[in-house]
C-alpha cells in the first residue's frame, strides 16, 4: 500500500482545518500557503471531501472552508475514503476482486488480514489525535 500525494495532503489540509478550528472558515489560499500546497491540487481534494460531507464551504467575501464535524468525530479513515484512497496491501485483498487469478492461493488470508488491521488503525485515529499528537501550529 502506498498512500497517494493526494490522500497525504487531503489529510494534511484537513489536520490543518482542525488545529485552527474556529467559526471562522479558512480559504483554499491560506490553507495552501500554510502547507505549501498547490491551490488548485487543493481545491480538487476539497471537492470530494465536501461531497463526503467531511468539511463546509462558505462562499463570498470571509467565506473558505471549515470542518463539518467536531475534530475528535472525523477518522483518518474516512478522509482516505473521501478522496479514493485505498488502503488494501495487494490487489486482491479488495473485497470481491482476485486479480491474480489464483483461486487456491494460500497467501491471500494474510493480505486481507493486514489490510483489516490497516484499516482498523486508521479508523482509530481522530484528526482531533493528529492535532494533539502536534500541537504547534502552522
Amino acid at each position: 500500500m502506498r498512500i497517494t500525494t493526494k490522500g497525504r495532503y487531503a489529510l494534511r489540509a484537513v489536520s490543518q482545518l482542525a488545529a485552527n478550528y474556529t467559526d471562522k472558515p479558512i480559504s483554499i489560499r491560506e490553507l495552501a500557503e500554510m502547507e505549501d500546497l498547490s491551490p488548485e491540487f487543493l481545491e480538487q481534494i476539497f471537492y470530494k471531501l465536501r461531497k463526503a460531507g467531511l468539511i463546509n464551504s462558505t462562499r463570498g467575501p470571509g467565506g473558505g472552508f471549515s470542518l463539518n464535524r467536531p475534530p475528535e468525530e472525523i477518522s483518518i479513515t474516512e478522509i482516505f475514503d473521501a478522496v479514493g484512497e485505498g488502503m488494501n496491501l495487494a490487489p486482491c485483498a479488495v473485497e470481491g476482486t482476485n486479480p491474480c487469478n489464483h483461486p487456491g492461493c494460500i497467501t491471500h488470508s494474510v493480505w486481507v488480514k493486514a489490510s483489516d488491521h490497516l484499516k482498523e488503525y486508521f479508523s482509530n485515529i481522530s484528526i482531533k489525535d493528529i492535532v494533539e499528537a502536534n500541537p504547534v501550529k502552522v
